[in-house]
């Protein structure tokens, strides 16, 4: 096979890989091409990705030495505190929407980026693995919140993240953390995902997806070259797999694109096992305690409608809101209906708390 073909199909299957268990394969490259248009002006565009001020920086010391880099936006002496956890492959900065959106006074929103990903630093494979994740998140809760009562939101990972949180320390919910919002994620069962593929492919990712992080890890710069050849397949490869509207902003995708090619491929590898293996049903029991949102897009093909669906099952007092024809990505390809989704949860605490304190 020539060695040009070779290198489409790796990255072909690398953008699987990536997409099927977080989001998408990266894209740096902004060659126009025959599945893009060049970006234009529009609110998307002029929301300037990536320029948002924090108030505070600083650095979490996570309980093994890893350092995790956290943003603040709101008052020190806020009387709230939202804490965002991001997804597999992404940054803080997948919560630009909300961040515009939600501040408010009385309320301080917290955002840091996962070990190995984004400004965080570095973990040795063995650590990147989701009950570290959860002690990662009581480390920056316990810094960034002190006593004061909040609310967790996660996206896909982040949202798993959560549940490995509450699974080992369950005494939190229901006390400290008075609400949570789990978006587009899932209690377990990646592994029977099909990734919107057709019937006679999706059993062939269960021997595929495996073979090809082992080999991430091992060639991680022949892997870092190939997912970076063939922008326009990559480029489409993060649309199709991060969003469902198919004339969703290039913008947006540029950006999305631009997140996911900051994680090196070794760190997508990392993190892998842990995905396909994740099982944190033991957790929902904590989650009862708390007042619960689950937010997905209509048309999620990495972590689909089901699961959300399973998880409200499993938690009848939670309030599911699904976001019409958005992928995986809803809370930044339709911002409003999620974010006006964390607004009403905010606001029934807050006056759950004023009617607590007047009973008082």
């Amino acid at each position: 096979m020539p060695s040009a073909r070779k290198l489409g199909l790796v990255g072909a299957a690398l953008g699987v890989l990536t997409a099927g268990t977080g989001a998408a394969v990266a894209v740096a490259s902004r060659r126009a091409g025959a599945q893009r248009r060049a970006p234009e002006p529009d609110a998307v565009t002029e929301a300037r990705f990536g320029a948002l001020r924090a108030d505070r920086s600083y650095t979490v010391v996570a309980d093994d030495g890893i350092r995790l880099h956290v943003e603040e936006v709101g008052p020190l002496d806020a009387e709230w505190v939202v804490i965002f956890v991001h997804g597999y492959t992404l940054a803080l900065g997948s919560w630009h929407f909300q961040r515009l959106a939600l501040a408010r006074p009385g309320l301080r929103l917290v955002f840091y980026d996962l070990r190995s990903h984004g400004r965080s630093e570095r973990a040795s494979a063995d650590s990147c693995e989701l009950d570290q994740l959860g002690h990662d998140l009581a480390a920056v809760l316990g810094v960034a919140a002190g006593d004061r009562p909040t609310v967790l939101v996660g996206h896909s990972m982040g949202g798993m993240t959560i549940m490995a949180l509450a699974e080992q320390f369950p005494d939190l919910f229901g006390g400290q953390v008075t609400g949570v919002a789990l978006l587009s994620t899932t209690t377990g069962g990646l592994a029977d995902v099909d990734l919107g593929l057709p019937r006679v492919l999706a059993p062939l990712k269960l021997v595929m997806l495996p073979m090809l992080a082992r080999g991430m890890r091992a060639r991680p710069r022949l892997a870092e070259f190939t997912r970076r050849t063939g922008s326009d397949l990559s480029w489409w490869l993060t649309k199709s797999y991060s969003f469902g509207n198919p004339a969703v902003s290039p913008a947006l995708v540029d950006y999305v694109g631009e997140l996911i090619a900051a994680t090196p491929v070794e760190v997508i590898a990392d993190f892998f096992a842990t995905l396909m293996g994740h099982d944190t049903v033991r957790s929902l029991p904590a989650l009862s305690g708390v007042d619960t949102l689950i937010v997905c897009g209509e048309a999620d093909r990495l972590t689909p409608l089901a699961h959300s669906r399973a998880m409200k099952d499993a938690l009848p007092a939670a309030r599911l809101v699904v976001v019409p024809g958005a992928g995986h990505l809803a809370m930044m390809e339709q911002p409003d209906p999620v974010n006006d989704a964390l607004r009403t949860l905010l606001d029934r605490l807050a006056g759950s708390t004023v009617n607590r304190n007047r009973r008082a």
